[in-house]
């Protein structure tokens, strides 16, 4: 594969001048800040918010730096992954022009932002047992193809895409290869992190909405190349993630055990709640997990997803996606919530 940046990029992103605030120009530490039209008197809260915050977020990228093993300079931070995911259409895809390849059943967000971009999808569905179509990815790549995104672990799947296809997809696909980990702090398979250097074309996507529990906060990384991490911090807005936002991920990047035991006590739920759905006669299939959810096929799931609602217990309807008819998605929530769902399933059925 000969993988060339520098090709894949749109020309008016190449000749862009980006913003830049005397923030961005200055280096060290002001007494008088005068630069950015700000209320100099404060804010109407307990804590001042009146300046602007730090538009590259050094501070948390090197807690994430410490925490990921993955240096600052190949690190983005954005509105939630779906930002990055947007900038990526943006710095790669010609609208009308170019295309990118979907493997459904997937995150539907690619989709839409594709749509929002006007970029074409051409989509590969996985196979039946939720794994890579390697040949006929293969086959939809044409020289329009500029992006593939993989989900792994798959949302609303569960199951983690095996390693050796996905390095087969590095290695000979000449474009950028997307991969979402969101759910990777609860997989058994090793985040590809460890191997940016050897891929030139991956941009890694994670989250803390996931297992750090701050999807209210809303912030979502992307993990490449410098040359890649580059062109997100050109083309991003100035001021793209707030003060309270990195305020908060500091405090929480402090309390990795905390998030830990989470994770390990959310595994250990995730095989209870398997195990109880099993004995349940009307439940067909639960697809093996890696993430915080199961897939779930069993019968009259429609009307078992309104029973639910009807008693206030949301889960997440995929009876008519591909690959997933007749399913509902279940995310793995405390002990006692899961009792609660586990009871309202066999009451539908009695």
């Amino acid at each position: 594969m000969s993988f060339n940046l520098d090709l894949l990029l749109r020309e008016n992103i190449k000749n862009l001048k980006p913003y830049s605030s005397a923030r961005d120009e200055f280096d060290g530490e002001a007494a008088v800040m005068l630069d950015a039209n700000e209320n100099a008197y404060g804010s109407p809260l307990s804590q001042s918010f009146n300046r602007y915050p730090d538009p590259l977020q050094l501070a948390v990228k090197q807690k994430l730096s410490a925490i990921k093993g993955v240096s600052t300079d190949r690190i983005f931070l954005g509105n939630g992954s779906d930002e990055a995911i947007d900038l990526l259409f943006r710095a790669f895809c010609r609208p009308g022009i170019d295309n990118v390849i979907l493997l459904p059943p997937t995150y539907g967000m690619y989709e839409v932002s594709a749509n929002i971009n006007d970029i074409a999808v051409r989509k590969v569905t996985l196979t039946p047992d939720y794994q890579l179509d390697i040949d006929t990815i293969a086959a939809a790549i044409d020289e329009h193809t500029k992006i593939i995104f993989i989900c792994s672990p798959n949302n609303p799947t569960g199951n983690s895409i095996r390693r050796q296809d996905i390095e087969t997809i590095l290695v000979n696909f000449e474009g950028i290869v997307v991969l979402d980990e969101a759910y990777i702090n609860y997989a058994k398979q090793s985040s590809f992190l460890p191997n940016l250097a050897e891929f030139p074309n991956l941009v890694v996507l994670q989250t803390l909405s996931k297992a750090w529990g701050l999807a209210a906060l809303r912030l979502g990384m992307a993990f490449a190349s410098v040359e890649i991490i580059q062109i997100f911090n050109k083309i991003k807005p100035p001021y793209n993630i707030n003060q309270a936002t990195q305020t908060y991920a500091l405090e929480a990047l402090a309390r990795v055990d905390t998030v830990n035991e989470w994770i390990k006590e959310t595994v250990e739920e995730r095989t209870l709640l398997v195990e109880q759905l099993q004995l349940i006669p009307q439940v067909e299939h639960i697809t093996p997990s890696d993430a915080n959810f199961v897939l779930v096929r069993l019968q009259q799931a429609r009307p078992l997803y309104h029973h639910l609602v009807n008693k206030g217990i949301i889960v997440r309807d995929r009876s008519t996606v591909t690959l997933c008819e007749g399913a509902l998605r279940m995310t793995v929530g405390t002990p006692a919530e899961n009792q609660i769902l586990l009871a309202q399933i066999k009451e539908f059925y009695s």
